[in-house]
């Protein structure tokens, strides 16, 4: 049975605005991929790793390139196939993603169960991102995402008056955990002296305060909290030099290229005894569809992609007192 693949790029506006130590976004431009076998239909999103150089159209012509190829085969065979066929970022992502969703289409099964889960997947506390911006600002979107239900915020911080930020927010949301994520910018920082003090306002967790490749400098510090690598970390290939480094890592589909690598990714950080938190880009419900189901083990959760955005899709999850929910 021969599979007829295309592949679009689609621009969202972003809600209100998304601010991060590597600047602001106003709109997403998302690559969806849409796999049929003439009967049935499969669906996968993607959104580019930027920092890695990736953008959409770049994406799109990643996906277009491999169409003829992956056309010709199974749908379990193009997804065989096409792990080695593209390196792991978002193009990957959306095309793999597509071919599960038409795998369980034309089995007649749920994701969930083709994934080998023995039960239908859980609500799930998600974190909610607060962009990067002056205390007040954050103080603000920090009371407004508390009155709205969430109880466990993610700050984007920059390396420079974070204590500020992170103090502004424990007062805007004085009963939320919290955790942190750098973004690559704390290379002038005294990491354990900044954990220490991030740890008495409450923050439970540190996610990638070095430039990836400056990992090792991390085996000479002694962070009273956790730190988790997310742009040091893609594919399951990454762990072994990780261990000792990281106490966990941040699973992104995009990262990884696909639901496929994910599941390795997952594996393989608790094959090693790291916790594993479940994050995604900016995206909608569509891109949370497989991560959704990585996170159902997982230590932390972090998909709020869609409600970070103007819109999201018909049909989406609902997000309602912290949790996500399918539908």
């Amino acid at each position: 049975m021969t599979l007829r693949i295309s592949a679009v790029v689609e621009r969202w506006p972003v809600n209100g605005h998304f601010t991060i130590a590597r600047g602001a976004k106003k709109f997403v431009d998302l690559l969806v991929v849409v796999v049929s076998d003439g009967t049935r239909i499969g669906y996968g999103e993607g959104t580019a790793i930027y920092y890695s150089g990736e953008t959409a159209e770049k994406c799109l012509g990643q996906v277009e390139r491999v169409i003829d190829e992956l056309e010709a085969h199974s749908v379990s065979m193009a997804r065989e196939i096409l792990q080695s066929l593209l390196p792991s970022g978002a193009a990957r992502n959306a095309l793999d993603c597509a071919l599960w969703d038409l795998e369980a289409k034309q089995t007649g099964r749920a994701l969930w169960e083709l994934v080998g889960m023995r039960l239908p997947p859980l609500p799930l506390e998600t974190a909610f991102t607060i962009s990067l911006g002056t205390p007040d600002a954050m103080l603000a979107d920090a009371r407004s995402a508390a009155k709205n239900g969430y109880s466990l915020l993610k700050l984007k911080l920059n390396g420079d008056a974070d204590r500020d930020r992170v103090a502004a927010v424990r007062a805007g949301a004085r009963d939320a955990r919290i955790i942190v994520d750098a973004n690559e910018s704390w290379g002038a920082v005294d990491i354990a002296a900044e954990a220490e003090a991030l740890k008495h306002l409450g923050v439970a967790m540190i996610e990638q305060p070095l430039p990836a490749g400056q990992d090792a400098a991390l085996a000479n510090i002694s962070s009273p909290l956790p730190i988790f690598a997310d742009e040091s970390c893609h594919a399951a290939q990454d762990v072994p030099r990780l261990v000792g480094l990281y106490q966990g890592v941040n699973i992104k589909l995009d990262k990884a290229g696909g639901l496929t690598e994910a599941l390795a990714l997952r594996q393989a950080a608790q094959s090693a005894k790291m916790q594993v938190m479940v994050g995604c880009m900016l995206s909608t419900s569509l891109a949370i569809q497989p991560a959704f189901l990585v996170a159902q083990s997982a230590d932390w959760v972090d998909l709020d992609g869609p409600v970070l955005l103007a819109n999201d899709r018909p049909g989406g999850f609902s997000f309602a007192n912290g949790c996500l929910s399918p539908a």
